[in-house]
């Protein structure tokens, strides 16, 4: 009996990009959550439970699924910022953005007490620290939840698959032949696709007049920034502007690739984490109701 439990295969990972999922939820659910004395907003909170247990149960292609919640570290982006100033610098930082940040410690503490593992490293954005996990465990289906498009470069047949839980039902799991589909890119080959087009939630501008369908054809055949220069594909005023900007192209490429070598501390136990309860259970047991 010991020996045919060793054979059984651990169970896949789900990585949740949890800022992501707490502001969607916090700004974005169908209506506003209030304590019973109405004087605090847990909308945020009651959100990221409610979108984390119905996405568990009802978009996973795989599972049961170890489940791993990554925070970005507080100076999770200070690198990327020395390299570009610009970068993510037309992210509002008002107290109305900032309301979810409230719900981080509770949030910790209720995935703590449901057994749910999160990590958070101070110097790492969490799309580095589940890029890294993603490759640490090849052996592991991967789903990531997430709406930011970045994790497109993640994408890897069968293994790697993204759910992206703003989508219709029929839509949410995002596979790398859609991309090729969409946007006549490779996975491999996003982060130079953005660097030419741009990219509006990282302030990243890309290569003024280079939409998407000049940015495909471009790098069509799966060739990426490394041969491009020397291609005979940058003719024309198109190819003129980015030969111009090619030290910022660079850069922006750099910008959007995602590391794979953060010391994330955590290694899955390869057992299905345990089923979250309903998300008034979550707000009554840590006593905010």
């Amino acid at each position: 009996m010991g020996t045919a439990a060793r054979l059984v295969p651990p169970a896949p990972l789900l990585l949740v990009d949890g800022f992501n999922l707490l502001w969607r939820g916090h700004f974005g659910f169908p209506s506003p959550v209030f304590s019973l004395d109405k004087s605090r907003n847990l909308t945020g909170l009651f959100a990221f439970f409610a979108l984390l247990r119905a996405s568990i149960r009802d978009d996973l292609d795989v599972g049961p699924v170890e489940v791993c919640v990554v925070l970005d570290g507080e100076r999770g982006s200070a690198d990327r910022k020395d390299a570009d100033a610009g970068y993510k610098a037309n992210r509002e930082e008002t107290p109305a953005a900032l309301e979810p940040l409230q719900f981080l410690a509770p949030m910790r503490e209720a995935l703590d007490g449901y057994g749910i593992a999160w990590v958070e490293i101070d110097d790492a954005e969490a799309d580095d620290v589940i890029a890294t996990l993603t490759r640490a465990h090849t052996d592991r289906p991967v789903r990531i939840m997430s709406a930011d498009q970045d994790y497109y470069q993640l994408l890897d047949g069968e293994r790697v698959r993204i759910i992206n839980r703003s989508r219709k039902a029929s839509k949410r799991i995002i596979t790398d032949a859609e991309v090729v589909d969409r946007y006549g890119v490779t996975p491999a080959q996003w982060p130079d696709y953005r660097a030419l087009t741009g990219d509006v939630s990282d302030n990243i501008p890309g290569v003024k007049g280079v939409g998407a369908k000049t940015a495909a054809a471009l790098l069509a055949g799966g060739i990426t920034l490394d041969s491009l220069r020397d291609s005979g594909r940058l003719s024309g005023a198109k190819g003129e502007a980015i030969v111009r900007q090619w030290a910022d192209v660079l850069r922006w490429r750099q910008l959007s690739r995602m590391r794979h070598d953060v010391a994330t501390g955590w290694q899955p136990t390869g057992l299905p984490s345990p089923t979250l309860p309903k998300p008034a259970d979550v707000v009554e047991k840590l006593g905010l109701w």
